[in-house]
């Protein structure tokens, strides 16, 4: 085992691009050798296992706690509508569902299936919609991160705000890389990669959004960066990292909570509140004090090197994300103040579903069906009204003739 060690130490876990130059290892367990616990890379095996754990809480969580929650709380599944099962178009469906068809695809159907070219959008624009995401399963997503993001950031806070490095940042690199870490702080940092490693392993089956290609860059470089963090014995900086990011995410899923369940002046309100931590944060916060300290206080303690501009590196494209992310959420801060009201979640909540004109082409369609027996109703009921004016007319005109006439 302890030769299996040394191969992966060797070839995985290089100390001249982990570490600074001159910091072995050994330095930094010798550096906590009073009892305390120090960094050692095996100490993340323990996420992988925590990972599927959380999967299956995840499982049991939604369907005993957030399904209920959600009637209790009003949320109401569109009804869709029942389509005839067509094998061949469902084929054609599932073979290119996320584009629409062109003209020669749809003349093809027609002559494939025996049906119209209206017929053909209507039923592949019924078809999408069947594939929506109903709004309790949207809140029961919601509601678990929710959950964990409320829970991990108290948790965060209550460990972190006694520490000096909560106050002065410059404090992550005093001792470095002698600094013990502490209990609270360990199973900070293995229950955070767990969630994260969870979340990466369910973004196939999850609810694909607007922002799916940035989640997935964001979860992988938390994971990275949480890994090499605590290899590094980063942990000081990683914990604010972790802390400053869970400090908005609760609040975005309690707003969508109470959107899938329409209670509109909460869900506006918990937004606002939302930006305002978010932009304070993100965009403050975490470039100003901890990118700062990581980037300039730390060449106090040591010169750079690899694993230096590696960690740098991933915090300036958490950087970049939350950018993209203020500039999604400043657009609803807009329509916020001009509207008076958030339509809907541009940061991540609008997901990468069939476009809006699908149900405004399947809303047209319904209208169109009730004017039209709206019309033919109108049409028989003024046949019948000049039937009858007929007939009162030839009764007037017999009246009105003299009986030598008759």
């Amino acid at each position: 085992m302890d030769r299996l060690e040394d191969i992966v130490n060797r070839w995985l876990w290089r100390e001249d691009f982990w570490l600074p130059p001159g910091v072995t290892w050994k330095d930094i367990a010798e550096g906590t050798s009073d009892g305390s616990r120090h960094p050692v890379p095996r100490d993340l095996l323990i996420s992988f296992p925590l990972a599927l754990g959380f999967i299956a809480l995840r499982f049991v969580f939604e369907r005993v706690v957030a399904l209920p929650l959600s009637r209790r709380l009003g949320v109401r599944d569109r009804v869709r509508l029942h389509i005839t099962p067509v094998p061949k178009l469902e084929a054609f469906y599932l073979q290119k569902k996320k584009t629409e068809p062109s003209q020669e695809d749809l003349q093809a159907l027609v002559k494939l299936c025996g049906l119209s070219e209206r017929q053909i959008q209507s039923w592949l624009r019924r078809r999408r919609i069947q594939d929506r995401p109903a709004n309790s399963r949207k809140f029961s997503e919601a509601s678990w991160r929710f959950g964990f993001y409320l829970i991990i950031f108290s948790a965060g806070l209550i460990s972190l705000i006694h520490t000096p490095w909560f106050w002065d940042h410059r404090e992550c690199w005093s001792g470095y890389p002698a600094q013990a870490v502490a209990e609270a702080q360990y199973w900070y940092y293995i229950i955070e990669l767990s969630f994260y490693l969870s979340l990466l392993l369910c973004v196939s089956v999850d609810i694909k959004r607007k922002d799916f290609q940035e989640q997935i860059i964001h979860h992988i470089a938390t994971i990275f960066l949480i890994a090499f963090s605590y290899c590094a014995n980063y942990v000081r900086v990683g914990t604010l990292v972790m802390l400053v990011h869970d400090s908005s995410d609760f609040l975005l899923e309690s707003a969508k909570m109470f959107n899938y369940a329409g209670w509109r002046k909460t869900c506006d309100a918990l937004f606002v509140v939302f930006a305002a931590v978010f932009l304070v944060t993100r965009l403050i916060v975490f470039p100003f004090r901890i990118v700062y300290t990581a980037v300039v206080d730390s060449l106090i303690v040591f010169s750079p090197y690899p694993g230096y501009y590696f960690f740098n590196g991933l915090l300036l494209v958490l950087q970049a994300l939350h950018i993209f992310w203020a500039w999604l959420i400043l657009r609803m801060v807009h329509k916020f103040v001009f509207l008076g009201k958030v339509e809907r979640d541009e940061r991540s909540d609008d997901e990468s579903e069939p476009d809006e004109d699908d149900e405004v082409g399947e809303e047209e369609e319904r209208s169109w069906e009730q004017k039209k027996g709206a019309l033919n109703s109108k049409l028989a009921s003024l046949a019948n009204n000049c039937v009858l004016n007929n007939l009162t007319n030839q009764r007037q005109k017999m009246n009105c003739r003299t009986p030598k006439e008759r």
